[in-house]
């Protein structure tokens, strides 16, 4: 029933519009300017190219003009330079400038005199277009008001209607209404009820919808007669204006605004986990997006303080500002909360913000000799990293000085000594040895010896020494494989436990194979470290090196001898031909063979 009412309203309503347009006055080519003293008057104005024409406004009466553009068409390819609009605040162009409107004028122009006196220049470039324009101007006081027309809104949502809604608004209405809502939200607009005269430019009454809080750029859109618009700002504020001229009043509309709460955002953080530190890093605009920032942190322990660059970064050992540590029993994990919340007011309106860091060590890892193994997996705030462990071989049971060679030679049945060695600020960890197996091949994938398994020497030559702080030692005699394999290669499992955990694999030492808790070994990292060597393969191989490089010194030697013997052959042989040769012609010549004249006949 609303929509066929609707539809019976506009061709009355049009043909209103077109009564109204026809009793407006048209100022144009030949006539390039004007002057009004009327109270109100609306006009259209249609010029060409090359047109400077001045429009004067004025009247005795004390009171203010105000000037609306409520349409206006310049040559698509004019730039504000060469056409414009004009608009002075007094009765000539030498009058202060209020402003100007051009093809780049996002806004439905208006302009307020502070007198009784108003001036505007309108001028075109050389292109040939049909320029348009449609003004109306009106006298008012301004200390005249208007019940229920504009103001400021700033709830989350609310409701306001034009003037005298549902009956008629006055003519000449002018109303503008700021509305902005919380910090990060955008504002819908919707109208429960719509009608004003309708014009197929609202060039008459229309609304004008801004972007913001100012009323001379960022028009999101203009709308007039029977329809619903719905506009969405693309920050906290937007700008309501009603504007009517003389005639054709209707009832106007009934608007709702409400905010639009952005989606939470997402965590824009990193969490890096090393064997003995734990790095948080905040993004400023993720803190700013929750309307904090880096004065409003603060850890566990107050008193640590992040460094702030571009970003945001807590650094701090594993062991401090108040990280909590629990054992997992298959890992250890290190816990400290980032605390947002507002200091030193009697009240806030915002949310207490927490950001949880978690590092999860595992708590066993394969280690080799002089091997450290970092793999850090970053999510949100939870990071799964491991500790950094290396073993090494000392000289001797003072462990003082790491054996840096490699290969390592050693003696046949010479005691080795190995240290597993744990850094980290922790010191509440224990390092445990669990199994060690040698092989005369660096995958391991062929036969194998162990030295340890399951924490039990599997060698008799194996001694293990008490745990001391975060080192793991043993030590064990170098032997060789059989079938003359010369290396030997040695791989670790290592433990690392809670040290106030009294039931941990680290406290139990050996433990037989079938009743060993197997998900303590979840979690492995192969690699390889040797090769060890026996010193008389050492030998060998430099008395072979050495035969190598006599036999390289004197091959040129026999070089130069062959070619010196061979040339000598070839000599000889030529001579020997030679002298052959000769003497077969002799003997020829003591045969009777020679030359003989011949006798002429005559």
């Amino acid at each position: 029933m609303r929509v066929l009412r609707q539809l019976l309203l506009l061709p009355l309503l049009a043909a209103l519009a077109l009564a109204e347009d026809n009793s407006i006055e048209f100022v144009g080519v030949p006539r390039c300017g004007a002057s009004f003293s009327d109270p109100s008057k609306a006009f259209k104005i249609g010029l060409n190219s090359n047109a400077n024409c001045v429009w004067h406004i004025q009247r005795s009466e004390n009171q203010t003009i105000r000037l609306i553009f409520s349409y206006f068409k310049f040559n698509p390819s004019s730039t504000c330079e060469t056409e414009n609009i004009k608009v002075y605040d007094g009765p000539s162009s030498n009058s202060a400038l209020l402003g100007q409107v051009c093809n780049n004028t996002d806004a439905v122009p208006v302009f307020q005199s502070s007198s009784n006196s108003l001036t505007f220049l309108v001028t075109t470039n050389s292109v040939a277009f049909a320029r348009n324009f449609f003004a109306f101007y009106y006298f008012f006081s301004p200390e005249t008001t208007t019940e229920n027309c504009g103001g400021s809104l700033t709830g989350p949502n609310g409701t306001f209607t034009s003037p005298n809604y549902p009956a008629a608004y006055p003519a000449f209405t002018y109303c503008v209404w700021h509305i902005q809502t919380a910090k990060n939200s955008k504002i819908s607009l919707e109208f429960q009820d719509f009608f004003l005269e309708l014009d197929q430019n609202c060039q008459f009454d229309f609304l004008a919808v801004y972007d913001g809080l100012t009323t001379n750029t960022g028009l999101i859109g203009k709308a007039c007669g029977v329809s619903r618009p719905t506009f969405e700002s693309s920050s906290n504020a937007m700008t309501v204006v009603l504007s009517t001229d003389y005639a054709n009043s209707y009832r106007g509309f009934s608007a709702r605004y409400t905010s639009i709460l952005p989606s939470p955002p997402e965590p824009d953080t990193s969490l890096i986990c090393s064997s003995d530190r734990m790095t948080i890093v905040l993004s400023k605009a993720y803190l700013d997006s929750l309307g904090y920032n880096e004065t409003h942190l603060h850890l566990n322990d107050p008193s640590c303080r992040p460094v702030t660059t571009d970003q945001v970064i807590f650094s701090f050992p594993l062991s401090s500002c108040g990280t909590i540590k629990k054992d997992e029993g298959q890992s250890i994990t290190y816990t400290n909360i980032i605390t947002l919340s507002e200091s030193g007011n009697i009240i806030t309106r915002k949310k207490i913000v927490q950001i949880t860091a978690k590092c999860i060590m595992e708590n066993n890892s394969t280690l080799e000799v002089i091997y450290v193994t970092e793999n850090n997996i970053i999510q949100n705030t939870t990071s799964v990293g491991r500790y950094n462990v290396s073993m090494s071989f000392y000289d001797s049971d003072s462990f003082s000085s790491p054996v840096l060679e490699s290969p390592y030679y050693v003696d046949l049945n010479q005691t080795l000594f190995a240290q597993v060695s744990l850094h980290s600020t922790d010191p509440d960890l224990l390092v445990f040895i669990d199994t060690c197996i040698t092989s005369p091949q660096p995958d391991f994938r062929s036969i194998t010896y162990d030295l340890i398994r399951s924490g039990c020497n599997k060698d008799n030559t194996v001694v293990t020494y008490p745990p001391l702080e975060h080192y793991g030692r043993f030590k064990f005699n170098a032997f060789r494989f059989l079938r003359s394999a010369p290396s030997v290669y040695l791989q670790c499992d290592i433990l690392i436990c809670d040290s106030n955990n009294v039931n941990s694999r680290c406290t139990k030492g050996c433990v037989s194979r079938q009743k060993r808790d197997t998900s303590s070994y979840s979690w492995k990292t192969k690699a390889v470290v040797g090769p060890i060597r026996l010193k008389r393969d050492r030998r060998a191989a430099d008395h072979l090196e050495s035969l190598t490089r006599t036999e390289a010194e004197e091959a040129p030697n026999l070089q130069r001898y062959s070619f010196y013997t061979l040339s000598f052959v070839v000599l000889a042989s030529n001579i020997i031909i030679v002298v052959a040769v000769i003497l077969k012609h002799h003997i020829k010549c003591q045969s009777g063979y020679g030359y003989q004249k011949i006798q002429s006949s005559y």
